[in-house]
């Protein structure tokens, strides 16, 4: 099997690059991702790091690296022609909901434009599968809980939002025109080891350390349905490997091969809740010490422009179709991020406070 993965040097595409290697080898795999700076370049560095030395324990399997940026079409055509892949697993994406409304020509450029560019390569050399990750900001501000697959999603409230929704809508046409099998995964707010710095956990984490204030918005009165790492490439690898299936319609033409899921922990946390069990993890895991003072370092402020007040996924559709169900829970997931922060940033902790 060779497949492709962009955005192999972030968060969820290193991964599942991991888990392709060790669970599925022999394997040919190739990674692709611009390693911007988006966030510390160390920590894409890191991940890559570990692909390689995993690469090296399965000698019965490929792997190769492609540094690259997802809007360059020539480059992304010739990949395409040279290695004639199986599956595309498209997680390059320019992330960030906040950002978008500050550099908007990022997302453009990788998430519509490199999107359209895979698209393109898709229907000139054909794929048995193409997944690509969506986001649970589709949903925007949806008054309805839990998110449903079924639910309309025609107002976003970011450009990133938006670009996500451009995706699915992209991929139905193509999937409509030249009978391409994909798959859109809504994914909702990923944690984990070795995850973005810009993700509120790491942030805060990253705050505390330096004895900064951390900023809780809307007061605290946000919940967002927290899914771990290792369920979202469980489900990413599931979805992999059952491609729609290519059926005509009684008009004799093809009826899109097109799905989408949600893959989302379907229990919401409390943003103060969260905050609390983070700060007893780090505690536990030797990041902070005992007698840190919370309580003077949490602030309180409004919603920002782009956010949302609950994130909730309905996963009915993932387990019935898949069998699957993200079941890991909160304090587990977090303890795991602490410990790795712990072994990670080990010059950070001996910072006296």
């Amino acid at each position: 099997m060779k497949v492709l993965v962009t955005g192999s040097a972030g968060f969820i595409g290193s991964n599942l690059v991991l888990r392709l290697l060790n669970t599925e080898s022999p394997i040919e795999i190739v990674g692709f991702d611009s390693v911007n700076n988006y966030y510390e370049i160390s920590i894409k560095e890191y991940r890559l790091q570990q692909i390689e030395q995993c690469a090296a324990q399965h000698p019965e399997s490929h792997y190769t690296f492609v540094k690259g940026n997802l809007a360059d079409k020539t480059l992304i055509d010739q990949l395409f022609s040279q290695y004639h892949f199986d599956i595309v697993v498209n997680l390059a994406a320019q992330a960030g909901v906040r950002y978008s409304i500050e550099n908007p020509d990022a997302y453009i450029e990788s998430n519509v434009i490199g999107f359209y560019n895979i698209l393109e390569a898709c229907r000139h050399h054909p794929v048995q599968h193409l997944v690509y990750a969506s986001s649970s900001s589709v949903y925007g501000n949806n008054q309805k809980v839990p998110y449903s697959v079924d639910d309309k999603v025609d107002n976003p409230i970011s450009l990133y939002a938006a670009t996500k929704k451009s995706n699915e809508l992209f991929a139905h046409c193509y999937s409509k025109l030249y009978n391409i099998p994909s798959t859109g995964l809504r994914f909702f707010t990923v944690y984990g080891p070795a995850g973005r710095p810009d993700m509120a956990y790491f942030g805060f984490t990253n705050k505390l350390i330096k004895g900064e204030k951390i900023q809780i918005f809307n007061y605290g009165n946000c919940k967002r349905d927290f899914t771990y790492v290792d369920d979202i490439v469980e489900g990413v690898i599931r979805v992999m490997h059952k491609a729609p299936e290519k059926k005509l319609g009684e008009d004799g033409l093809p009826i899109p091969p097109y799905a989408v899921y949600n893959i989302g922990n379907s229990h919401p946390e409390n943003l103060l809740d969260f905050v609390q069990i983070l700060q007893e993890e780090l505690v536990r895991a030797g990041v902070l010490p005992e007698n840190y003072d919370f309580e003077s370092h949490k602030e309180l402020v409004p919603m920002q422009a782009g956010d949302v007040p609950v994130t909730f996924a309905d996963t009915t559709a993932l387990e019935h179709d898949f069998g699957f169900k993200p079941s890991t829970s909160l304090r587990e997931g977090l303890r795991k991020f602490a410990e790795w922060y712990k072994e990670f940033y080990n010059s950070i902790t001996e910072h006296s406070f």
